[in-house]
């Protein structure tokens, strides 16, 4: 994980007007999300089983998740890169895997290390610089 230092971390905004906003740049809800906390995702880089991801994670300080009237408070935005096994799976769910039923494996690491951190600071900057426009 490497955190980005940004002036997005403590801005307010309404989920719902941002949420429509922020999908044209290529984020979506991460998975992790609940009623009073989630995250906006996006893919920096994706390259042979490697991904890099761009998030920022967010607090609901008025309303649910769920409802488009929530107003959210950004937290620190970080980048994290996950590596999966470009081969198939060999295990007893092997015929889902090819078959398209399982699409998504479990990464093999979640949290894998970044090299060239200078690249992906500036890069996960810029694209915090875009999110900070939407929010003007």
């Amino acid at each position: 994980m490497l955190q980005l230092n940004t002036e997005l971390e403590g801005k307010f905004a309404n989920f719902g007007d941002l949420q429509d906003r922020i999908s044209s740049l290529g984020y979506s809800i991460g998975g992790n999300w609940d009623y009073h906390k989630g995250s906006f995702d996006s893919i920096l880089c994706r390259e042979e089983g490697e991904t890099i991801y761009l998030r920022i994670p967010f607090t609901v300080t008025q309303g649910m998740l769920d409802d488009s009237d929530a107003h959210i408070r950004f937290q620190s935005p970080y980048l994290i890169k996950h590596v999966v096994n470009v081969g198939l799976d060999k295990d007893e769910n092997s015929l889902l895997t090819t078959t398209g039923f399982d699409q998504f494996q479990t990464p093999v690491d979640q949290d894998g290390n970044i090299t060239d951190k200078n690249r992906w600071e500036h890069a996960g900057e810029q694209e915090v610089q875009k999110v900070l426009r939407l929010l003007q």
